[in-house]
């Protein structure tokens, strides 16, 4: 705090002077040039009077002689002073209860040595505090006397006196707000005597400060702008008062009354509590975790903490006296050293990362600021540095970068890496008018061996084939993985496709190799999808597109395979997403869905046992859409369990209608996907459904492929016992196709075995060894109590071949082809007064 100091630190030494016989015009001049706000009178060295721009409201501008009024005549008298050696509070307190502007600092002789205004104790009395904590209406007038631009000089003049303004606002028509103030007035004195209209005279633009900011905010504008008032604004922008020098002084004086009266208690403490802040800092400084030095101007280590030490490996005893070259790791050449100590001699400090090396010859990072301590004179006296150790920090940021960019399992680039690659070759392919292939590589048949042998098998899985297929890459390639079993490629530089194509063969036979896991000699392939540029698309997004619609094509037209991409798997990507879409309302609205029924038939005695209930489509294009490719498509488009679920509430309607219509409804079989099946509380559900339609148990029965059971055996029984409950038939569809094994079927609660089609068809051949699997079948649903269909009985030939084994049950096309809920009922439902509907 400054407000001990003698007035005689912050007075203004070049005091203005003149002789009472000058003319006020005179004066007024001098004062304007020095921009000073008094002038002081004096005879023989001695001070006889002041006049001060507050005195120019005095002045009759009506007259036009006034200007030449001797300064003696119109001064004010006697002169208030100050000793030299008053302080600065004392010199407020005065300011404050005496009502005055400026003393005149006089020495022992009582001779004028200085002036000292209220803006000189505003701007040296050390009030910043009390400024950025108060706001501007703490202290601002509370109303700004607004004057008119056409009022002349001499009536403003009168209405400040009267108000005891220094200042007014002055309307200046087109021109808005400008202010008038005791300042403008001296001007005018010295350069342009009469009486004009005060609009003349304003200063504009209005400076203005809110009335909501900071008094700092306010004291440092009046500074930068060279001004004694700032016009203050409410939130609506409206002028609703004014502030200055003078009204921060009295604001704060309040402040500083207090500050008085507590200075002496405020010492004692300092001084009672000093040795206790010294010991504080000292711990403060050996607990933390920093590493401190601090050197003198010749860089020699005067002081180090334990941090230092834990970092460093060197102990006090050992760093003082030498210099921070005793940590330097040779990582930094002299020009590293130069622009450090230039940053330091220009800047006063530097900070960034530097290697350093401990004692024991280990290098690590850390982050550094080293300040330069100066003297009172402005000279270095000492350096002090301050580091953290951060090479955990930078292998930890490295670390996530790589999560960032890098698959944690195969350690290839990711997506994101990837396509970061891909738009940089695209850009230099263009310039240098090469071609680029991307390749999309799925892995064929990869999920049955993640689901038989375990998620960790099928991790090593991947990263071997990850091995592999790098191997055949060259060097500028990219091999990145997209997640599950999906790899993207990227070749760029390329001279012709051919280049492509032998990459795409070498990769498919190294996939093909058997992989030994854990004992288990593993045998998968890939599909390959090929797209080019500029040949095929010529952005990223495009090509990878292109390459995966590419590599599906290669799934369809038998896997293990590559193909290049062309416009029209593109159309046919278009026409299957427009398919989608369509089928998508068709399950939300039930537009254009019909359940058909195919009936299944006692072999013996050929009556109707029950039915198959298959979902088909009527698209409004391209007509109707059999199952076999409705039920490939929702799983595609993730709608397989909402296709389901309408399917069932359709079948059990159908049932309703036919029981309500007096006839004899048959069983019927629902497919469940695998996804439906293992859907939450499936049974649950089923059972709300079958009740909503308040239909007799044993009508619905439920079919589910042999895969979908073995996935999880015991949940499966779980579920299945669960719908067993409910009185329909459970039969595993497409029996003897996976790699079951037999032990789990007695455990399951399941009623009927469909041998698969493919079985059956090749009874009426030489295919010896599908009678074999069909009697070996036979004989087992024979020993575990279960009924046997042959599906897909499609010629005389087979059905009478079926005579040789012990089957059940008949379905396929020569018995009864999958048809409408009327025509199945009008061809084979029986009603309850006995009639027999014709047979189709």
């Amino acid at each position: 705090m400054s407000h001990e100091l003698p007035v005689e630190c912050i007075m203004q030494t070049s005091l203005l002077t003149c002789e009472s016989d000058t003319s006020l015009c005179t004066a007024a001049q001098r004062m304007a040039e020095r921009q000073c706000s008094s002038i002081v009178v004096t005879k023989g060295g001695e001070a006889q009077g002041i006049w001060t721009e507050h005195d120019a409201l005095a002045i009759n501008f009506a007259d036009p002689e006034a200007g030449c009024t001797p300064i003696g005549d119109i001064m004010s008298q006697p002169v208030a002073s100050l000793p030299l050696k008053t302080p600065i509070s004392e010199a407020a307190l005065r300011f404050s209860t005496e009502g005055r502007r400026h003393f005149v600092v006089v020495d022992g002789d009582g001779r004028p040595r200085g002036i000292l205004s209220q803006t000189d104790i505003a701007l040296n009395q050390g009030v910043e505090p009390y400024l950025r904590l108060r706001e501007v209406r703490a202290a601002m007038r509370q109303q700004a006397l607004v004057l008119q631009g056409t009022q002349l000089l001499s009536e403003a003049a009168r209405s400040m006196r009267d108000s005891s303004c220094d200042a007014v606002v002055v309307k200046c028509s087109e021109q808005g707000l400008g202010i008038l103030t005791e300042r403008d007035m001296v001007r005018f004195v010295a350069h342009y005597p009469g009486n004009p209209p005060i609009t003349e005279l304003a200063s504009r633009p209005l400076l203005t400060v809110y009335h909501n900011e900071a008094l700092i905010t306010a004291r440092d504008k009046l500074l930068e702008q060279r001004v004694r008032h700032l016009a203050v604004l409410d939130d609506d922008d409206n002028v609703i008062g004014l502030i200055g020098f003078r009204d921060m002084l009295a604001g704060a004086e309040q402040y500083y009354m207090q500050d008085l009266r507590d200075a002496l208690e405020q010492r004692d403490r300092a001084i009672a509590s000093s040795r206790e802040n010294l010991q504080l800092a000292e711990r403060v400084i050996e607990s933390t975790l920093e590493g401190i030095i601090v050197t003198d101007s010749n860089t020699r280590i005067e002081f180090v903490n334990p941090a230092f030490t834990r970092v460093t490996g060197y102990t006090a005893e050992e760093a003082i006296g030498k210099t921070p070259q005793i940590l330097a790791s040779g990582r930094h050449d002299t020009l590293f050293y130069r622009q450090m100590w230039d940053a330091l001699q220009r800047q006063g400090f530097w900070r960034g990362e530097i290697w350093n090396r401990r004692k024991q010859g280990e290098l690590y990072l850390e982050l550094l600021t080293i300040t330069a301590i100066t003297g009172e004179g402005g000279e270095v006296t000492h350096y002090a540095a301050l580091f953290n150790d951060i090479t955990r920090s930078r292998e930890n940021e490295e670390q996530i970068r790589k999560l960032a960019y890098y698959d944690p399992l195969t350690a290839l680039p990711n997506r994101r890496l990837l396509e970061d690659r891909l738009q940089l070759a695209i850009r230099h392919a263009h310039r240098n008018q090469t071609r680029l292939a991307v390749v999309f590589v799925d892995l064929d048949h990869f999920k049955q061996i993640n689901d038989t042998l375990g998620h960790a098998v099928g991790d090593e899985l991947l990263v071997m084939v990850a091995d592999r297929l790098q191997s055949r890459l060259r060097e500028d390639d990219t091999l990145a993985r997209l997640g599950g079993d999906e790899f993207l490629i990227l070749l760029p530089d390329l001279e012709e496709v051919e280049e492509v194509t032998r990459v795409a063969r070498r990769l498919v036979e190294a996939v093909s190799k058997p992989c030994v896991i854990d004992g288990h000699e593993l045998t998968i392939g890939c599909s390959l999808g090929i797209s080019l540029y500029p040949d095929d698309a010529a952005s990223a997004e495009a090509l990878i597109h292109d390459a995966d619609v590419a590599m599906y094509r290669a799934k369809q037209e038998g896997r293990n395979s590559y193909r290049l991409y062309r416009t029209e798997m593109n159309m046919q990507d278009d026409r299957q997403r427009a398919l989608e879409a369509a089928l998508r309302y068709a399950v939300e609205s039930g537009e254009g869905l019909e359940v058909h029924f195919q009936p299944l038939f006692e072999r013996e005695s050929g009556h109707l046992h029950s039915a198959e209930a298959l979902m088909c489509w009527h698209h409004p294009v391209l007509g109707n859409i059999p199952p076999g490719e409705v039920i490939p498509l929702a799983e595609r488009a993730g709608l397989i369990v909402a296709l389901g679920d309408r399917m069932m509430r359709m079948v059990c309607t159908q049932l309703s209608e036919w029981h309500q219509a007096s006839a004899d409804p048959v069983p019927v079989s629902i497919n469940l996907s695998p996804r439906q099946f293992w859907q939450q509380d499936l049974p649950g559900r089923v059972a709300a459904i079958l009740a909503e339609h308040a239909l007799p148990p044993g009508l619905v029965g439920f079919e589910l492929s042999e895969s979908t059971l073995l996935e999880k055996p015991l949940q499966a029984a779980a579920i299945l016992q669960q719908l067993r409950d409910l009185g329909g038939e459970i039969t595993i569809d497409d029996f003897g196709t996976s790699y079951a094994a037999l032990s789990y079927l007695e455990d399951l609660p399941v009623t009927t075995l469909k041998i698969d089609r493919r079985f059956i068809q090749r009874l009426d051949g030489e295919q010896r060894g599908s009678a074999a699997i069909v009697a070996a079948v036979c004989g087992l649903a024979r020993e575990l109590g279960l009924r046997v269909v042959a599906v897909g009985v499609e010629t005389e030939a087979q059905q009478n071949a079926l005579l040789r084994h012990n089957m059940d049950l008949i379905q396929g096309f020569l018995t009864g082809r999958p048809v409408s809920a009327q025509r199945f009922a009008s061809s084979y439902l029986v009603s309850r007064q006995g009639d027999v509907s014709e047979k189709a």
